[in-house]
């Protein structure tokens, strides 16, 4: 296939998403080009833009971290992809473009049923929330998930991975109709945190017991009322702070129910870590998505070229689910 010389990207200008041509990218040697039909808007890309959330040395400054689209070529050390495949990855930036390059370890085939769009939608979260629910949080089945921001597209992930290893999910969300959402979606219980107080309702779901896992992506206040959530040895996993960085803690729960705090973020790992998870999505959860057990949750698609509509809609948290850009 004849590659151009030029591409359309999405560049930053002054914290402006503008088109912009680029020259096409050559893959290294273990490497891949995509010819992008479809890419995923993070809340990290709207980081990116307000210049919260600078690219890690060595990765694109165009934004997006996951794309959906054909393999047109590989680098010279590569033996397991072709071209022509039909593939979603995991990227460090530089999906929102007509062409991204890849990690061929981090590649994923697009689910037997499922269409571009349908698999832009999956590395970022599926990566995530492996990574931090059942590698670094150990849920195991019959254990009790909570999860906050249970719409986003994080969290309608969570719920059905969760839900498919036999675990009961709680979710907190910012309206009764994102509640009922997650409810149909497969979550035993929902809670409207603008109607509620979750710890009080953590309380009376679980007899006072508390929740074994917490997956967070608020932070700040949230700290001090997750410990108040948390069962004996429970797991908090922190994995972004839309509250803020900074909380109060009290280290007494802490010891006494003998809890454990961590967090992680993705993108700056390194291929290897990365390629794990990779493997263990293609074994586990990429059959669920085959079979339509589980399924990516979409709001909105936009055009590339509309990107900016895309980050208002999800600076405005009345999406359901992902938001995707159309190529």
């Amino acid at each position: 296939m004849r590659i151009p010389e030029q591409m359309i990207a999405i560049e930053i200008e002054n914290g402006v998403l503008k088109p912009a041509k680029r020259t096409i990218p050559t893959p290294s040697a273990n490497q891949v080009l995509i010819k992008v039909a479809a890419a995923g808007v993070n809340r990290p890309d709207v980081m990116q833009r307000k210049g919260l959330y600078p690219p890690p040395p060595g990765a694109s400054d165009i934004p997006g971290l996951e794309v959906a689209g054909t393999i047109i070529a590989l680098g010279s050390d590569i033996s397991h992809l072709h071209e022509g495949d039909r593939v979603c990855a995991l990227v460090t930036g530089g999906g929102y473009a007509k062409y991204c390059l890849a990690s061929a370890a981090l590649c994923l085939p697009v689910p037997e049923g499922l269409s571009f769009t349908q698999a832009a939608a999956l590395p970022e979260t599926f990566f995530t929330v492996w990574s931090n629910v059942f590698d670094r949080a150990q849920l195991q089945p019959g254990e009790t998930l909570l999860v906050h921001g249970g719409a986003s597209g994080i969290g309608t992930t969570t719920i059905q991975l969760a839900k498919a290893f036999n675990a009961k999910v709680i979710v907190t969300t910012g309206s009764e109709a994102k509640c009922e959402f997650c409810l149909q979606l497969g979550a035993d219980a929902a809670i409207n945190y603008k109607e509620q107080d979750f710890v009080d309702e953590i309380k009376r779901l679980t007899d006072n017991k508390g929740v074994d896992v917490i997956l967070d992506m608020i932070g700040g206040d949230y700290f001090p009322r997750n410990l108040k959530c948390m069962a004996d040895d429970a797991r908090l996993v922190q994995i972004a702070i839309q509250n803020g960085p900074k909380a109060e803690i009290n280290l007494l729960p802490v010891m006494l129910k003998r809890l454990t705090i961590t967090g992680s973020t993705l993108r700056a790992r390194d291929d290897t870590f990365k390629a794990a998870i990779a493997s263990k999505l293609l074994e586990k959860a990429w059959p669920l998505l085959a079979s339509g057990q589980i399924k990516p949750v979409i709001h909105s698609t936009f055009a590339l070229t509309d990107v900016a509509k895309a980050h208002q809609l999800m600076e405005s948290s009345r999406h359901i689910g992902k938001i995707i850009l159309t190529v």
